[in-house]
């Protein structure tokens, strides 16, 4: 069953924490920065390397109604080099997800991106591109040894926000997504979304829901700059 309760969410670093955290000097880079990406990843360590799942669901929205789709899933996260602007450093992770419908080989759903670290302010954030014109960048606060965090992005926000292509906006257009990681005991790691849309002719915002439990079939490859 669907969890309906809004996730535990922590609200990212405001703009006097980020100041607090950092240096007055904006073009001043810090005097070294770890290269090992692996090492330095925090919630998101666990996550990195190639993973599979079968049996996801997506409650997505049709014109006679909610459709409950399963899908197949294939997801690589592999760590780019350290990378900073100014005084702030980022970790992260590179991502491309291939999804499927289960006995089909044709592409369901294409989506690339990054999953960031900021270690300064225990800052996690999700970008998400996919080829339907529509970009995001979702974020949540969580310790770096946390098993579970909880990231979001609205529309109309200048920092985490939403930005679509006018058909989208004018027919399909997405108010919200939430996204909840969970690190499981067992090395897995599975995800919830929720994408909240305003489509057009529909009387209620739509709850577009994914959620799925991926299983590590390779491990993840060094980051170029990472000690050998």
């Amino acid at each position: 069953k669907w969890n309906t309760a809004m996730p535990s969410f922590s609200t990212p670093a405001t703009s006097a924490e980020l100041a607090a955290a950092y240096p007055d000097n904006i073009y001043a880079g810090p005097s070294a920065i770890d290269p090992d990406t692996l090492a330095n990843l925090g919630p998101l360590a666990p996550m990195a390397g190639v993973w599979q799942g079968e049996g996801g669901v997506d409650i997505a929205p049709k014109a006679g109604g909610p459709r409950t789709q399963p899908y197949n899933e294939r997801i690589e996260l592999q760590p780019v080099d350290p990378g900073n602007n100014g005084p702030q450093v980022l970790y992260g992770l590179r991502y491309h997800t291939w999804i499927c419908k289960p006995d089909s080989i044709g592409t369901y759903h294409d989506q690339v991106g990054y999953w960031l670290w900021e270690p300064a302010t225990e800052t996690i954030m999700h970008s998400v591109t996919i080829p339907r014109g529509q970009t995001i960048l979702a974020a949540g606060r969580a310790s770096r040894d946390a098993k579970t965090f909880t990231l979001r992005a609205e529309r109309g926000s200048p920092a985490y926000g939403i930005c679509s292509n006018p058909y989208l906006e004018d027919n399909f257009q997405t108010d919200s997504f939430t996204i909840t990681v969970t690190i499981h005991e067992d090395g897995t790691w599975s995800y919830d979304e929720d994408t909240v849309m305003s489509i057009k002719g529909g009387q209620e915002p739509f709850h577009h829901r994914d959620r799925k439990r991926l299983a590590r079939v390779a491990a993840p490859q060094p980051n170029p700059l990472a000690p050998v």
